[in-house]
């Protein structure tokens, strides 16, 4: 091995030490009006591990600011006893200005996960589209690895590349499972897969799971067209047990992040009381 094989190797090491058990996170989305030092405290507060930060266009930190602004978001969640074990962006190529900054920056403050951007299916040429995703995420994986960061793949359901869970697979096969995997999501899994094919992209996922999204839905019927309305965690289509029953199963301790996509009266009180069903479920 050359030199310089040999110092991209030990670069990209593992950022920290495996955890014991899943963190438990909130998704910085549904808290946008608090700073930086408003939302570590608040998430202390509420009793979460840490913060899945947003790191993109309207996020807590901004792409183009992201080499001054995240590390002081890191900082001042960090003070209040508060994670920050991974960032939700938007990147889709490495070429994106903001890719390298934002990669480089989350690495060197030790925030060992990102989110993916999404891509969208154009036309009727399915596997063209799949092939050029690949390729993207070849990009951005080989810029994680040089700094050190994991990407994880959110299956949003709808026309996203990644919504059945199997087009995922074909992507990032191939590619090493230590720098990228699933960033699985049981809500939008059951919508696009039913009674059964969540629970089976779940198994195919695990081996390379690196994040878990939660929040829960049901089908609600609007003139002809039906739509997923989304509920709190246990009221909506999820099969909570069995999820969680299976995620144990896969010994998971990666960052599990809260999403409150639907419209609560009290934002605080329903993020508490979603945060106390998985604490249930967990038995935590």
């Amino acid at each position: 091995m050359i030199r310089r094989e040999f110092l991209a190797l030990t670069a990209a090491a593992p950022l920290a030490a495996a955890p014991s058990r899943p963190s438990l996170c909130l998704f910085s989305k549904h808290l946008p009006k608090l700073n930086y030092d408003e939302l570590g405290e608040t998430v202390r507060r509420l009793g979460f591990d840490g913060v899945d930060l947003t790191v993109r266009p309207g996020g807590h930190v901004l792409p183009d600011r992201v080499a001054e602004d995240l590390p002081r978001a890191v900082g001042a969640i960090r003070a209040h006893g508060v994670e920050v074990p991974m960032i939700s962006t938007g990147l889709v190529a490495a070429s994106d200005p903001a890719a390298r900054p934002t990669l480089s920056t989350a690495a060197r403050l030790r925030v060992p996960f990102y989110k993916l951007g999404y891509w969208r299916y154009q036309g009727p040429e399915v596997e063209k589209r799949v092939g050029e995703v690949r390729r993207a995420v070849e990009g951005l994986v080989a810029l994680g690895i040089e700094y050190g960061i994991q990407a994880g793949f959110h299956n949003h359901s709808g026309d996203y590349v990644g919504s059945p869970v199997w087009d995922t697979r074909s992507i990032i096969e191939g590619l090493d499972p230590r720098w990228v995997g699933y960033y699985f999501d049981p809500c939008h899994a059951t919508a696009e897969g039913g009674a059964a094919g969540w629970r089976l992209a779940l198994q195919m996922a695990a081996p390379r799971l690196k994040m878990v999204a939660l929040k829960d839905f049901y089908w609600e019927k609007a003139g002809r067209q039906w739509r997923m309305r989304m509920c709190p965690l246990g009221e909506g289509m999820v099969d909570w047990p069995r999820f969680f029953a299976l995620l144990f199963e896969a010994r998971f301790t990666g960052p599990i992040s809260l999403h409150v996509e639907y419209d609560p009266p009290d934002e605080l009180d329903a993020i508490a009381r979603d945060l106390a069903f998985i604490r249930k479920q967990m038995k935590l």
